[in-house]
């Protein structure tokens, strides 16, 4: 379907119309009407005038309401457009200045802005035919007037909160796209943005418009850009210069640019002079009568502004001429026959052509003349440790003051990075951008928006209000995604980066940046439309001296493939994020700025214009130390194949870890293991197989040749990676460890085969060989593959079979492979931001798929944060992040290990549980989901399926304990907890009772502390010196909401007591599809008529340990007065962890032939939970007296609840016991102040009460 057009009046077509119009302006001075405003006042309307039949009953005052005028008052609209027409316009500007709904939402008339629009152009297009009628050979046009509304997108309403907008630039293209829709559809001719004072506001009225005509709904119509100077600053509100403002806008290829309002022709005179001269483009300009009195009238005559508006003329600057607020007919008709024999302005060359041109509130302009354009990195927070701790913290001042210093040290572009993946990128991005333009110093310069994400590119774009850099997009997901990104950025007015990848991956060697980059630019230039000068390419900076052969010529291929670019491309700028280079020796400060200054001072020479480097972390090339630079030149050459090994001693010797050389053979001097481990970590081969064979020989010490490994080089792999993610090795270093290790498990491979054939016994499985099989893979959407492949360097050195699929890796491949491969590990690496949601995607399908393989996480924007929160919970076996290469040898050999690895496990889930409580409690912005909502995405059980039934239990009531057999309960004690008490914490791999006997440190201590415990326990047991009582009820229940109705007896007619329960509130990720949580949902609603139950336990084996502990104390034995209790601690939950197990097999009997060891009790391996009132899943101690209640627990067993609710004696434990399956334990976390109303009101207790118990989970102070 053709686009729609309404052909101008006294036109064959749309085309020729806008031919007439630029060949008229090439001859002739045009003319605009004047004030529309300053007519309708003359009218002197009254409310009735505005409002007419239509609107008589409109529940606000429309008064004021101009643009209502061509609904209510039409021909007097017409009429104004008529004498403007006859004064000597040529063209008239619909009355359509408020014409949005933003704008028409204080009069309460947003719902007729399409209406308004279409008839303020038809009454404006019947005017001009009309005048066509009088003057047939001086056609006369219809400019729809687009205003700027009454919000500013680039500056915050409120003091307090400069980050905040009350309006957003998705907000002005809704509203911009509908009334344009009304503009075009009435007959405007022209489109003009006007009286622009936010550049931000403006671009998205451009963006609308581009949107529509690219979309081919409408033809394309010629487009006016009118800015507002508002005062002698010569900017504009929002703080641009009009150069700046030009640049801002010149994406959308104006017919004219220019300026209105705000200032008198005299005043504007010199701020249209400099626009005049950097444009490009005709220039238009309708000032104001002069400046408004103190009444706010204006009082130049038609004479005057005539003659003030004659020195544009005849100076030739203007193309087009009009008058802004108090001019009339008059005013225009005075300026019609003063000027309409003056010469039009000649557009000056565009400069566009040949240089690139940036702004933010001052323009940039660059080109081959130009120095070395640097680009402030550390407003980055993959690259800087410093802003990344602000930005996650919200201190944005702090982060504000890391962008000012950038700019004050030289940088002319700000990069920003917000690719973090515990940070919502959107947001940050967006907000740090709104604080940036309340700092002129920084916002004066243009910002680089660097995401992998490109969400959060728009993001960015959509909050800056001059011409940007976006970094980045390249072909890797194909020529559609390429060009449909490439259009949107052009459409912002952005300039862009285009990395040198493609579908099949990173360009490393020059050919291939070269070939990449020539297909990038022809798409851009010729099917995008993109200027030349607007292409940035960075054709990858890569790390060399990384200790791999095959990185050491990447400085040699990124400088020859930047000159080939430069002279096959014409236009194009190359760039790169310079600290890549030199990353291998992070920590090294002097070596990395001097491997900086001569990669510069040759990447320069060869045509590199810019570049992402810390403007104030550079050092001279020319006072770089002689040695140092000639290293450095040799390395950057590839011209010398020991520079890697030259930079580590230069950084070893001239840093503060230098070591005398006169010590260095002292270490041979030390035991084997000693020995192997500083071999290690020094990276020395020289005698590790000697050393190796001396510890294999160690029989007793290492039964067998793999013990070697797992002892002793396994503790030197370990220093390594602790020494590394410290900062104190860097990735070369940790290259020739891995080459070490690999030296001596080649020595023992022989005679591990030897072992293995020794005991094959048929099986001729080639993988035996092996210590286990780790398929990795840089995840779909991601081609980077440095860090895996180092990490399969690393892990191939350990003897482990290493399985790379390579890059761009879809999830369905990965678990193919992991199957087929029959992988004990699955490593998932990335880069960028997007990688972090494809491996959220891979763990939810590895989790859909059944797999119980670990799931390792490495990859630079890669966290054990985001691990901990956004993977880990939507996958049942380990998934763990890895800090880098050297750790990941460690990690493998603790989950293949099986001595260590139920352990390990555990060990990582306690610290991710930690990781995410942590997480979640720092959230000042945390979002909450209205209780109403969070009722909605409870936990769905269907509850007739017979799997889902709930289970009737053998006993309904209470059993009593009493006096219970002590010796019954040592099987189902946990001791590590005891030995938490004495603060006795042994180190992998001897965490964690019994292995912490083993632990250098404290294991001797542990060992005996342990002794004297088990004298005491026997002690107590067999001379009765304590007792325990329990109490075991199962009663009838089912669920109302959030709350469980407890009943009387099985005929549930009479209710006992009701357990109120909380429900998780806190918005979770969003791409979680977790259930809120709340105890209730795991007990049988009311409604669904099955019959369901709840139990509990309330235990104590603390009678009689007060008088104990005080007899201790008196006689000056605090000692023994804390191993008492202590033990005592340990009996209760022993005895609540055996009385659960009756529950399961007998009382309830749903799990009747369980049979579980002790450490699989402990790790909660059986069907039901039992969370306990004033833990997370129901943090009010309040509900322990329903519990006493119901089991009158104080009279029967003496177990007491004191005025705070806790339990007497102290060694005593309560918990509430659920049986469904699907019932699991979780954390309600913050709770709103509209949960704490409800439930207060449902437990019958004062707000004032319900806040002091729940106190640390309340969302809001108090």
């Amino acid at each position: 379907m053709a686009p729609f057009s309404i052909v101008p009046a006294g036109f064959e077509s749309r085309r020729a119309a806008t031919e007439y119009i630029e060949n008229e302006m090439s001859k002739r001075i045009m003319f605009l009407d004047g004030a529309m405003g300053t007519e309708i006042q003359e009218l002197r309307l009254s409310e009735e005038d505005f409002r007419t039949e239509r609107f008589k009953d409109h529940h606000k005052d429309l008064k004021g309401n101009n643009d209502l005028l061509v609904l209510t008052q039409p021909k007097l609209i017409y009429k104004i457009h008529l004498n403007y027409l006859l004064a000597g316009a040529d063209f008239v500007e619909t009355n359509s200045f408020s014409g949005t709904s933003i704008a028409q939402s204080d009069y309460g008339m947003e719902s007729i802005v399409y209406e308004l629009n279409k008839a303020a152009a038809e009454v404006a297009r019947d005017a001009c035919v009309g005048m066509l009628k009088e003057t047939p050979d001086r056609p006369r046009f219809v400019c729809g007037g687009i205003g700027p509304t009454n919000r500013t997108c680039s500056i915050s309403p409120s003091v307090e909160n400069p980050s905040f907008r009350n309006v957003t630039f998705d907000e002005l293209v809704t509203a911009y796209t509908e009334q344009i829709r009304g503009l075009l559809d009435g007959g405007a001719d022209i489109l003009l943005v006007e009286t622009i004072f936010d550049t931000l506001n403006a671009k998205a009225a451009l963006f609308a418009i581009d949107t529509l005509f690219e979309d081919g709904v409408y033809e394309r119509v010629p487009l006016f850009v009118s800015g507002t100077i508002v005062d002698q600053s010569g900017r504009t509100l929002s703080g641009q210069t009009g150069e700046a403002f030009i640049t801002s806008v010149a994406h959308a290829d104006p017919m004219a640019i220019g300026l209105n309002c705000a200032l008198g022709a005299d005043q504007m005179r010199p701020f249209l002079q400099s626009l005049a001269n950097f444009t490009s483009t005709n220039v238009i300009c309708y000032p104001n009568a002069g400046l408004p009195n103190t009444f706010g009238e204006y009082d130049e005559s038609p004479e005057m502004m005539a003659k003030n508006v004659s020195v544009f003329a005849r100076e030739g600057l203007v193309n087009i001429l009009g008058g802004c607020c108090g001019t009339t007919p008059a005013h225009i008709k005075a300026i019609y026959d003063a000027c309409k024999d003056y010469k039009p302005h000649v557009p000056s060359p565009d400069i566009r052509k040949s240089k690139l041109v940036l702004s933010g509130l001052e323009p940039l302009i660059y080109d081959e003349n130009s120095n070395f354009l640097n680009i402030g990195e550390r407003c980055n927070v993959a690259g800087s440790r410093k802003f990344a701790r602000h930005i996650i913290n919200n201190e944005y001042e702090e982060a504000l003051a890391i962008a000012r210093a950038q700019v004050e040290n030289g940088g002319q572009v700000i990069d920003i990075n917000m690719d973090e993946g515990m940070l919502d990128g959107e947001a940050a991005m967006s907000k740090f951008l709104n604080l940036i333009s309340t700092e002129p110093d920084v916002a004066k310069v243009p910002i680089m928006v660097d995401s992998s994400n490109f969400a959060v590119v728009e993001a960015g774009l959509k909050c800056a209000q001059g011409k940007c850099i976006v970094n980045s997009i390249s072909l890797k997901e194909g020529e559609a995604d390429f060009l449909k990104k490439a259009r949107l950025i052009r459409r912002y007015g952005a300039a862009v980066v285009v990395m040198a990848f493609d579908e099949d991956g990173q360009a490393v060697e020059c050919a291939d940046k070269l070939r990449i980059c020539e297909r990038s630019y022809h798409l851009l230039v010729d099917k995008v439309g993109f200027n030349p000068n607007d292409i940035i390419f960075d054709p990858n900076i890569l790390t060399i001296c990384t200790g791999m052969e095959e990185h050491n010529n990447y400085g040699v291929e990124f400088i020859q493939a930047t000159c080939e670019i430069k002279s096959r491309l014409p236009g194009a700028k190359i760039s790169g994020g310079v600290s890549n280079l030199s990353f291998s020796f992070r920590g090294k400060e002097n070596v990395r700025q001097a491997m900086h200054s001569v990669f510069l001072y040759h990447a320069i020479k060869a045509g590199m214009d810019m570049g992402i480097v810390n403007p104030g972390f550079l050092t001279i090339y020319d006072e770089i130390p002689q040695d140092l630079l000639k290293i450095c030149e040799d390395a950057l050459w590839n011209r010398d194949p020991d520079s890697t090994e030259k930079l580590l001693e230069y950084a070893q010797t001239h840093g503060k870890d230098a070591v005398a050389k006169s010590a260095e053979e002292e270490w041979r001097a030390l035991s084997v293991t000693d020995r192997l481990r500083h071999a290690l970590v020094k990276g020395i081969t020289k005698y590790v197989v000697e050393d190796t064979e001396e510890a294999r020989l160690d029989t007793v010490t290492y039964p067998r040749p793999l013990n070697v490994i797992e002892g002793p080089l396994m503790d030197g792999m370990s220093v390594v990676g602790d020494l590394f993610g410290a900062g104190k090795m860097f990735l070369p270093q940790v290259i020739k460890s891995a080459r070490v290790m690999k030296k001596a498990v080649a020595h023992l491979i022989p005679f591990m085969e030897e072992e293995r054939l020794a005991n094959l016994q048929g099986d001729e499985d080639d993988n035996n060989i092996y210590n286990g099989t780790v398929v990795i893979a840089t995840v779909k959407g991601d081609v980077h593959d440095i860090g895996k492949n180092i990490v399969g360097v690393v892990l191939g050195c350990n003897n482990y079979r290493v399985v790379d699929l390579g890059v761009m890796t879809p999830c369905e491949k990965i678990i193919e492979a992991a199957i087929k491969e029959k992988a004990d590990i699955i490593g998932l690496s990335g880069l960028i931001t997007p990688s972090l949601d494809e491996m959220i995607h891979v763990s939810k399908e590895l989790q859909r798929a059944g797999m119980k393989i670990p799931l390792l996480i490495g990859g630079a924007t890669t966290s054990k944060t985001h691990t901990a929160v956004k993977i880990a919970p939507r996958y049942d076996s380990p998934a763990i992040h890895v800090l880098d290469a050297s750790r990941t040898v460690v990690v493998v050999s603790y989950l293949l290990d099986k001595g260590l690895r139920d352990e390990f496990i555990a060990d990582i889930a306690e610290e991710y549980e930690e990781v995410r409580d942590d997480h979640y409690d720092s959230l000042k912005d945390r979002k909450y989901l209205s209780l109403k909502e969070a009722q909605s995405k409870s936990l769905q059980i269907e509850w007739t399926l017979p799997e889902n039934l709930p289970p009737k239990p053998n006993m309904v009531g209470h059993k009593l304990y009493q006096d219970y057999d002590l010796n019954q309960l040592l099987p189902y004690i946990d001791w590590n907890p005891f030995f938490h008490v004495w603060q006795l914490r042994g180190k992998y791999p001897n965490r964690g009772y019994p292995k912490l006997f083993n632990d250098k440190t404290v294991g001797e201590e542990a060992r005996r502390v342990f002794d004297e415990a088990q004298t005491m326990l026997h002690d107590l047991i067999d001379n009765q010196r304590i007792r325990a009582e329990a109490i075991v009820s199962i009663l009838p229940a089912n669920s109302k909401g959030d709350d469980i109705i407890v009943y009387k007896d099985e005929s549930r007619t009479e209710v006992a007591g009701v357990y109120y329960g909380l429900r998780q509130q806190a918005e979770k990720d969003k791409e979680s599809t977790d259930a809120y949580m709340c105890l209730s949902d795991f007990i049988a609603p009311s409604s669904t008529g099955i019959p369901d139950y709840i139990g509990s336990i309330a235990a104590s084996s603390g009678f009689g340990v007060d008088e104990l502990a005080a007899k201790y104390e008196a006689d000056n034995d605090d000692y023994s007065a804390i191993m008492v209790k202590a033990l005592a601690d340990r009996l209760a939950e022993a005895f609540t962890e055996k009385l659960h197990q009756d529950m399961r097999r007998d009382l309830w009997g749903f799990a009747p032939d369980e049979s579980l060891e002790t450490q699989d009790l402990l790790s909660i391996k059986y069907q039901g939970i039992r969370p306990a009132p004033g833990y997370p899943s129901q943090p009010d101690h309040a509900e322990k007296t329903t519990m006493w209640k119901l089991g009158n627990i104080g009279d029967v067993t003496g177990i007491e609840l004191t005025d705070s609710l806790m339990m007497h004696p102290g060694a005593s434990v309560c918990a509430l016991v659920f049986a469904h399956p699907k019932s699991s334990y979780f954390a309600v976390g913050k709770i709103t102040k509209e949960q704490v109303l409800d439930y207060a009101a449902r437990k019958n207790s004062s707000v004032e009460e319900v806040e002091t118990w729940l106190r640390p989970i309340l969302s809001y102070d108090i």
